[in-house]
């Protein structure tokens, strides 16, 4: 085959090679391949590179492998290139990865065991493949059952379903999951349970004929063959089963690690019960038959339940207990009989010991004696034609003969268990026809096989090839009816297999014929095969190593089997005194009736049990006559199973098949691993592979003409796309593939051959390659380019910054340099002044110390003078000499001091210059102007030092002058010496005085210097402590901050815990109400059904009972359709009395039983009803309670808190007054120390703190004052608080001051917060140690600010009150205006168009304020709303009024005009003898005019004919749509009024009765039509808004008129009929939601996934999906459009009949839940359905029905939450699914989506096109790792049957009773208004 696609095997290509351990492995060409090449040059996935040699005789290639995006198909005929490795591929792939264990294959549907528990089996996924067709839904054995299913009720033909596979497959599961499909979605015809019956036999047969073996915990032993019959509506009305083959060599030997039948581990398991404890039964260890296995227990599976469940499947059944017990029995006899033991008497004999005591229970338990019984299992009856011998057996024939009689017990106990199932199953319903379940046997091979592998082994034979024939002639139909020119495609025929086992001369011929040899052997059998068929026949091979064996050549393998045992498991003997000593038994009538005579045996198919473990049932009631039982019992095994194989063929020949065909993974049962080489075998043998040949051989890939269009649209040119897609497709394919051998052209689809798909594929991939290449080519061009303009509009940017900044940078530079320049100016002159002053300073000190100088000498001279005058006394003449001498020295030493000076000066002056010469040569080198400026400097200092000098001239002139002055001066002095001498005495006196006063000075100077540094001392330690206190005062107001913020935030914690503890538990009590509610009307639908079965029992009664008789009288119509009704309360007892009289007579056609069990269920369903309706009362009234309580807390809270304000308050006051006391004593205190210490007064640091403790003083008074102040207004603000109490609801508090609810309480509080923010001080002279008093006043004054704080915003918030009351008086006094300028206005109108223009301003003026309050507020619009209602109320009202005013008035103009005329009248009467010709005048006496009440009246025979009128033949179309909204239900409720008007009892409750017996009526009879359900939901609901508006009760009168509280009822209290209403109206509800979900179910998946909304998004697959053609219906296709319309219909039909707003919103929530779940169903179900752009088309669609629900306003009803999954799902399909990151935000992003629907999308998720990538294994088991801690239901899909709870929100009606009128078209003319 490949060699015609040579052509794809280039580089790249990916071929697949043989294996020994994988089977076929995948691989890749490393170099394109020639014609010619003997070698492929290949390179494995693991990168090892190989070569391939090709067959040099063959030259065949490889199978080349499909694409990725072919993998994992639902079909594997949908594969390109269909081969062994592709299909074995395919499955690995869809098994291991995606978990789907289901797979198609053509016809066939293949399941692999995956050992582990799915959750696809539920009723949720039964009903989800319920009507589908097979090709749209994933793979599924519901899918097959569905398929057969459908084509009986559409072929009228019967089916069959062959589930064939090796032992451990599923076969035995996959049978009772299509039973339990059938049983579900067909239901039963009767109420008898069938499909519960059918299903029941399941674990009765399993624990019967069920075993563990090596291969299987679960194995069936035997072939079953199920035909579930069907009447003419396809409802399930019996079963009837066949079997084939029971293995009874098992009842007496298991293999190691193998078990018995379930049956004997499940008895075992009891033997504790009572009931069996006469079976004396132990442990299965301790039985012969039970424990050669060596593992008597299966893991996790419990015997004693098992057994349970059988005994409950056996009840179901009808098998009694008594039949049960002696079944149990018999087993038990079974495993006793396996215990006895035989010992050898000689060696040609046996004997068995006497009292043996397994023998004693086993005859004690059979009911026979024990010699009898022992005697015969050791000896056997050998008849001749004259005579008769008993001759004794040997051990090992006796220990035969015990295994045999087991055996046998065992099989015919089997077939009367079996003959029962299908008594119980039998139906006295004529059949229309059945579908045949067939669980039998695969194709086994063990080391060692024998007769059962034969048969087995024979058996698929024949079932292949009817496989292989139905295959075959499927695919001709399929050629032929698209007209394609058929050819003979080679399959392979097993009938040469066949006819070697059945042919005459065949095995089981020669193996019957030696069985009636006298000594046959099975040696002599193996030598007649050998001379047979060894050289004619090729299938047929003898073992080189054995003479004693055959190998046949099956279609699947070559098998081996051992001639021992053949000959004697096909005779099946047994000893006949053994079973004549059985039947014998007197005590045991099971037991007898086990062992009768076949001829008297009966089935409930009429067929006669044969022998060798199964039961042989035909189609046909069999014909024989009886006397062929005897020759029936004798035929062989082998024959018997010939027969019934030959039969079951003509069945299945006569149904259509459906093939499930189950594969065993591996070996060891290990949840989803897959053994390739198991998984070969197996497709091999069960003709998969086959199938796949089959259609390989053709044209397998098969395309309708529009999926190839769209498909391969891209490989057209727009030339090339006509009008006609045929023709289209034609010369496109006729260009593209060149041999016209590879395709052909049929009516409606285009074949192709193997790998041409594969090639269009290729073809298309390149194209979109080279397209993608040109778009790439294209963006990265234009992203190139813009990011080359980008970059350089950046670079042009930074070039301008850069340029920018240098330019700033520039400036900055020339401003600093200009700012240096300047600094330096001022630093020079800065410098300059500093030496100026400096040398000024200089100067000056100079002087300073010259003139000081000069004074020192001018006094010593004045002293040497002095001394000199009193040396001058004594020497005169000597001191004239000396005074020259001292003369010429000083004026020497002053030149000397001068010249010094001077040279000094001009010393320095040259230092200086040279200094700063070289100094600004260094720094300031070149700078010439400025030395030029310092040398003009250094000149004028040179000149002023030379006007220094003059001046130094001068002074020595004016010295000269002063020495003369001076020696003048001295004369004087001399004078006075004399008298200086004169007051020496007295100066050294003084001398001593001032000694003294010198020293005390010191001691003062001491004393104050003491003083000094103690008052330092002291101001130091003030200003310490000063610091300390304030560092305290600031840690103790943060530790009061951090207490405020921690109380604030516990408060705020606790609020919002009490919060969230409070919407969780009024959350949780809402969730128990919704689900009390729930069940309560999932009750009221049981309640519902029961009713309707009752009613329909009670019309077959009626029917029975009836019968009618000549001469019977004719009744009116209404009267007969009404009289069978009756009251809602005593339903039953009527019922009861209505068909006492006729219960002997039905007694044969009706089930007593059932109907009082039903009468039972209705009392006990309406018992529940009553308890949960008290429950939900008692839990609204402990809700009532709660929030009760919860208000008085609050308000006991709030009080708490005014309390503790005022106690805090009191106790600021007081800390006040001591405060003041205190700075009183600490003032006087401080003043006395003061006074006590000498040097304190002056103290600076006392009087400071004197000054601020009066500052304290004062600003206490003042705080004192505030304090009263704020208490006043605290007290009106408690009383304006107590006020708001009680109109609003109470605020939340603070958790502490909750908790203080008593006034001792919050004082203890007060007081202890208040001793931790203070410590009481003893001494107040400590008062600088521990701050209090820091602390108090720091805390008062924060206190005050806080009050002051509150004060200023309450008085805001009063201005701004004050300001709004302004603003509304001013408001109100302009509407006073406009309302008497109106008045004014109407004053002057008519009285008829006075009313007309006040409401007519009244409308305007309402209208403009409404438009103003909804532009301004929404909220204060709704409560402005309400209160315009309001007053639209009241104006109605006064229009009542004045219409009963104007009516008044009218009535006494009538009677005044009435006198008037009677005047007038008087006037003109004449006496009788007078006589007049003038005419009378006639009067027009009008009609007075009634004030109706709102009644109707009617009368009691008009009652039936109300009803009739108003109920039954009314339609809602026509007369009822243009009614008022509820019409009926006001017209019922007046006349219901009158009735309680006139108290009368008895009309009101049978109106009432009436009246819900006929809503119900016309619900069965038009209960699928949505106008008439939604027409009367609207009714009941209005009915039972009027009954609890006109109640009496306070709670529902808030909204009435006077008017209407006049109206309401005042005799009967009507509650109860409230609620019996309240359940009438959900049962609408209900029966409306399943109306609406019936129309919508069609639409939904269409609508929403199949469509194309965006048309070109979503692109056809190349699946080649093979939909069976009898499965596709001609539908029209329903699209978004259509849903939408559907919903608009909906909306409008209910807005139209006045439904309620809030009951519109809960429909249209109930509404989208259906339409988002049945979609996400459908989505988990459907692998082609989960793509990328599957996702985006959902969130298209889901978008439309978003806006669909903004236009109608319905947003806020929940309807788009329930679409949150779906949308989910959606946006799951879309996001990425990598990295770690995605697996993050995939988890958070999915959050109503469960761990199971999540896996599943990503299991699903299937790429359209080549270019997207599959979601890895890795990436989902990281999902579900993360999502591993979710608790969640595992179930996988969304609950469709789910219907939220409803609730009736109170609805009341301003329409006024007394004002409806009533057209004539309802035909209640009868009526009377009141």
């Amino acid at each position: 085959m490949n060699q015609e696609l040579d052509f794809m095997f280039v580089k790249y290509a990916r071929v697949w090679i043989p294996d020994v351990e994988e089977v076929w492995k995948s691989a890749e060409l490393t170099k394109d391949y020639r014609h010619g090449d003997g070698v492929l040059q290949l390179q494995l996935e693991d990168g090892k590179e190989l070569e391939y040699k090709l067959d040099p005789k063959t030259n065949n290639l490889p199978h080349l492998r499909n694409p990725d995006i072919l993998v994992g198909e639902n079909d594997l005929t949908a594969l390109s290139y269909l081969h062994e490795p592709a299909v074995l591929h395919n499955l690995k792939v869809r098994f291991t990865d995606s978990k789907l264990i289901y797979t198609y294959c053509g016809i066939v549907l293949v399941a692999i065991n995956p050992y582990e528990t799915l959750p696809i089996y539920g009723t949720d996924i039964i009903y989800a493949y319920s009507g589908q067709n097979m090709g749209d839904m994933d793979p599924h054995i519901f899918a097959v059952a569905e398929e057969a299913y459908k084509q009986m009720a559409r072929d009228e033909r019967n089916q069959s379903i062959i589930v064939s596979g090796e032992s451990g497959a599923g076969k035995t599961v996959s049978a009772k999951y299509a039973m339990r499909y059938f049983a579900t979605v067909s239901g039963s015809a009767s109420e008898a349970n069938v499909e519960e019956k059918v299903l029941a036999s399941n674990p009765i047969m399993e624990s019967i004929g069920n075993a563990k073996t090596t291969r299987n915990d679960n194995s069936s032993r035997f072939g079953k063959y199920i035909e579930i019959g069907f009447d003419k509506k396809y409802r399930i009305i019996g079963a009837n089963m066949r079997t084939y083959l029971l293995e009874k060599s098992r009842v007496v030997f298991q293999a190691d690690e193998e078990r018995n039948y379930h049956i004997f581990y499940q008895l075992c398991a009891s033997a504790h019960l009572p009931e069996f404890k006469a079976l004396k039964l132990g442990k299965a260890g301790e039985f012969h038959y039970t424990k050669q296995g060596k593992n008597p227990v299966i893991d996790g599976v419990d015997d004693a339940k098992e057994m349970s469940t059988t005994r409950n499947a056996f009840t179901l059944l009808g098998v009694n207990e008594s039949y049960q017990l002696g079944l149990f029995q018999i087993l038990a006899s079974i495993l006793h009989l396996g215990n006895v033991e035989v010992k050898d008497r000689d060696s040609d004999s046996s004997i068995i010991p006497p009292n043996n005591g397994h023998l004693s229970v086993f005859c004690e338990l059979m009911g026979v004696t024990y010699q009898d019984m022992s005697h015969w299992l050791c000896h056997k009856k050998l008849k001749t034609a004259t005579e008769t011998y008993i001759k004794p057996v040997p051990k090992l024939q006796a220990i035969n003969a015990r295994d045999a009689l087991a055996k046998h017990i065992y099989a015919k106990l089997f077939n009367w268990i079996v003959d029962h199932v299908n008594k119980a199953l039998h139906s006295t319903v004529k059949q229309h026809s059945f579908i045949g379940v067939l669980d039998i046997y695969g194709f086994e091979t063990f080391e060692i096989n024998s007769f059962e592998q034969f048969c087995i082994n024979y058996a698929n034979e024949k079932l292949q090839q009817q496989f292989n024939m139905h295959v075959f002639k499927l695919e001709q139909e399929e050629y032929m009816k698209e007209q394609i020119p058929w050819t003979l495609i080679d399959f392979y025929d097993n009938q040469p297999c066949i006819n070697l086992i059945e042919a005459k001369m065949g095995i089981l011929d020669l193996l019957d014929e030696e069985c009636k040899m006298p000594k046959g052997s099975d040696d002599s059998w193996a030598q007649k095969l050998y001379n047979t068929h060894l050289k004619t026949c090729a299938l047929f091979e003898k073992p080189r190593m054995s003479n004693k064996a055959f190998i046949i050549q099956h279609f699947a393998d070559k098998v081996e089997y051992q001639c021992d045992g053949f000959l004697e498991k096909n005779k099946d003997t047994v000893n006949e005194e053994q079973i004549h000593v059985l039947k014998a038994s007197k005590k045991f009538d099971l037991l007898v009736e086990l062992f009768r005579d076949e001829e008297k045996a009966t089935s409930p198919t009429g067929a006669a049990p044969a022998t060798g473990g199964r039961t042989r049932l035909s189609v046909k009631p069999d014909k024989n006559k009886a006397g062929q039982a005897s020759k029936e019992h004798k035929k062989t095994v082998g024959l018997q199973f010939r027969n019934s194989l030959q039969l079951l063929m003509e069945t299945l020949n006569a149904t259509t098949p459906h093939y499930v065909r189950c594969i065993k993974p591996n070996d060891y049962k290990y949840a989803f691993t897959f053994d390739p080489k198991r998984a070969v075998q197996q497709l091999r043998a069960c003709g998969v592979l086959e199938t796949i040949r089959i259609s390989a051989a053709g044209f397998p890939s098969r395309w309708t003409y529009q999926e190839f269009f769209s498909r391969y649209r891209v490989l057209m040119k727009q030339k090339d796309v006509l009008t006609d897609r045929k023709m289209t497709c034609k010369n496109v394919l006729e260009k593209l593939v060149q041999d016209p051998d590879k395709y052909q052209f049929g009516k409606t689809k285009i074949f192709f051959r193997a790998g041409q798909v594969a090639y269009l594929e290729k073809l298309r991939a390149d194209k979109l390659r080279a397209a993608c290449i040109r778009i790439q080519k294209t963006i990265r061009c234009w992203l190139a380019r813009k990011k080359y303009l980008r970059m350089k509009h950046a670079a042009t940017t930074i070039q301008r910054y850069v340029r920018g900044y240098q330019a700033r940078c520039l400036a900055k530079f020339l401003r600093r340099t200009r700012a240096a320049i300047i600094i330096q100016k001022y630093q020079r002159m800065y410098v300059q002044r500093t030496c100026y002053k400096r040398k000024q300073a200089a100067a000056l000190a100079m002087q300073c110390i010259l003139r000081a100088y000069m004074a020192r000498q001018l006094y010593k001279s004045l002293l040497r003078e002095h001394k000199a005058i009193i040396i001058q006394k004594m020497v005169r003449g000597w001191l004239a000499r000396q005074w020259f001498k001292r003369s010429l020295r000083a004026i020497v030493y002053l030149q000397c001091c001068i010249r010094r000076m001077r040279a000094k000066r001009e010393l320095k002056k040259l230092k200086i210059e040279a200094r700063s010469v070289e100094h600004f040569k260094k720094l300031n080198i070149g700078m010439e102007n400025k030395i030029m400026q310092l040398q003009r400097r250094i000149d004028e200092q040179n000149k002023e030092n030379r006007g220094l000098s003059e001046r130094l001239n001068s002074l020595e002139v004016s010295h000269a002058a002063e020495s003369e002055r001076l020696r003048v001066e001295l004369t004087r002095l001399r004078g006075a010496e004399e008298d200086a001498k004169n007051n020496a005495n007295k100066v050294t006196s003084l001398l001593e005085e001032v000694e003294r006063l010198r020293k005390d000075l010191q001691n003062t100077q001491k004393e104050k210097k003491a003083i000094e540094d103690w008052a330092r001392t002291y101001q130091d330690e003030m200003e310490q402590m000063i610091s300390e206190l304030k560092e305290q005062n600031h840690l103790l107001k943060n530790e009061k901050n951090d207490l405020n913020r921690l109380i604030q935030e516990q408060s705020q914690q606790w609020k919002e815990k009490m919060q969230r503890a409070l919407k969780e538990e009024t959350e949780q009590l809402e969730n128990d109400l919704n689900e009390e509610r729930s069940r309560y009307q999932n009750l009221l639908t049981e309640h519902l059904r029961l009713e309707e079965k009752y009613d329909d029992l009670k019309e077959e009664i009626t029917l029975a009972v009836n019968i009618p008789k000549p001469g019977h009288r004719r009744t009116d119509s209404t009267h007969s359709s009404n009289e069978s009704e009756c009251t809602y309360n005593s339903e039953f007892a009527e019922s009861e009395d209505g068909t006492r009289g006729g219960e002997d007579a039905i007694k044969g056609i009706l089930d007593m039983s059932l109907f009082l069990k039903l009468q039972k269920r209705v009392s006990e369903l309406e018992q529940e009803k009553q308890s949960l309706q008290n429950e939900l009362d008692r839990r609204e009234e402990q809700f009532q309670r709660a929030r009760a309580r919860d208000d008085e807390e609050h308000k006991k809270a709030r009080s708490a808190e005014l309390e503790y304000e005022s106690l805090k308050r009191q106790e600021l006051e007081s800390e006040n007054k001591k405060l003041k006391h205190d700075l009183n004593e600490m003032r006087q205190s401080l003043r006395g120390s003061a006074e006590a210490s000498s040097a304190a007064p002056g103290s600076p640091a006392y009087t400071v703190l004197l000054d601020q403790l009066n500052a304290s003083n004062e600003e206490l008074e003042v705080r004192k004052e505030e304090v009263l102040i704020l208490r006043s207004q605290l007290v009106s603000q408690k009383e304006a608080m107590q006020h708001k109490e009680t109109m609003t609801e109470p605020l939340p508090y603070i958790e502490d001051v909750q908790k203080l609810t008593d006034a001792k309480e919050i004082s203890q509080a007060y007081m202890g917060l208040k001793d931790t923010n203070r410590s009481p001080f003893p001494d107040y002279h400590k008062l600088n140690e521990d701050g209090e008093l820091w602390l108090v006043y720091e805390g008062l004054k924060e206190t005050n600010r806080l009050l002051e704080s509150q004060l200023q915003a309450q008085r805001r918030s009063h201005e701004n009150e004050v300001e709004v009351l302004r603003g509304e008086l001013q408001s109100v006094k302009e509407e006073n205006n406009r309302q008497q300028q109106l008045l004014a206005q109407n004053l002057q109108l008519p009285p008829e168009a006075r009313i007309e223009a006040s409401l007519q301003h009244e409308i305007t003026r309402l209208t403009n304020e409404n438009l103003e309050l909804h532009s301004d507020d929404p909220k204060e619009y709704k409560a402005y709303r309400i209160s315009m209602l309001r007053r639209m109320v009241d104006l109605m009202e006064q229009l009542e009024k004045q219409d009963k005013t104007v009516r008044k008035l009218k009535k006494q103009l009538k009677v005044f005009a009435k006198k008037i005329n009677d005047l007038e009248g008087g006037q003109m009467d004449v006496s009788p003898g007078q006589t007049t010709d003038e005419p009378v005048h006639p009067v027009n006496i009008p009609r007075r005019e009634k004030d109706f009440q709102g009644m109707l009246e009617y009368k009691k025979e008009d009652e039936l004919k109300l009803v009739k009128n108003l109920i039954l033949e009314l339609k809602p179309r026509g007369v009822a749509v243009n009614l008022i909204p509820g019409l009926p239900a006001y017209i019922l409720f007046m006349c219901l009024r009158h009735a309680d008007y006139i108290n009368d009892d008895q009309k009101v409750r049978s109106l009432l009765t009436s009246v819900i017996n006929s809503i119900k009526k016309i619900l069965k009879k038009r209960g699928d039509d949505f106008e008439t359900v939604s027409f009367w939901l609207s009714n009941t609901c209005r009915f039972l808004h009027c009954l609890k508006q006109y109640s009496g009760d306070e709670q529902f009168m808030k909204h009435n008129t006077t008017k209407q509280n006049d109206h309401c009822l005042s005799n009967f209290d009507l509650a109860e009929y409230r609620q019996v209403l309240s359940d009438l109206a959900i049962q609408i509800y209900q029966q409306l939601i399943k109306c609406m979900e019936n129309i919508l179910q069609p639409m939904i998946v269409s609508g929403m996934l199949e469509h194309e909304t965006i048309q070109g998004v979503s692109g056809v697959k190349p699946t080649g999906l093979r939909k069976r053609t009898s499965s596709i219906a001609d539908e029209g296709t329903y699209t978004l459009d259509s849903i939408i319309r559907q919903l608009n219909s909906f909306h409008s039909i209910m807005c139209q009949h006045g439904t309620d707003p809030e009951l519109i919103k809960q429909v249209v929530k109930q509404q989208f839940y259906i339409i988002g779940a049945v979609t996400l169903n459908n989505l988990l179900l459907r692998k082609d359905m989960c793509s990328w752009s599957k996702g985006m088309q959902i969130r298209y669609n889901v978008s439309q029905l978003e806006e669909w629900l903004r236009d109608k306003n319905l947003m806020t009803c929940g309807a788009k939450e329930t679409l949150e999954p779906l949308i989910q799902a959606a946006q799951l399909l879309q996001v990425k699914k990598k990295t770690d990151e995605d697996a993050e935000a995939i988890c958070s992003m999915c959050n109503s989506l469960s761990t199971a629907q999540i896996v599943k999308v990503l299991n699903l998720y299937t790429p359209v096109n080549a270019f997207e990538e599959r979601v890895s294994v890795l990436f989902i088991r990281t999902i579900q790792t993360r999502l591993r801690d979710r608790k969640e239901s595992p179930q996988l899909l969304m609950d469709t049957k789910l219907i939220y709870p409803v609730t009736f929100p109170f609805n009341p009606s301003s329409l006024a009773l007394e004002t409806i009128q009533i057209p004539s078209s309802l035909n209640v003319g009868f009526l009377t208004r009141v």
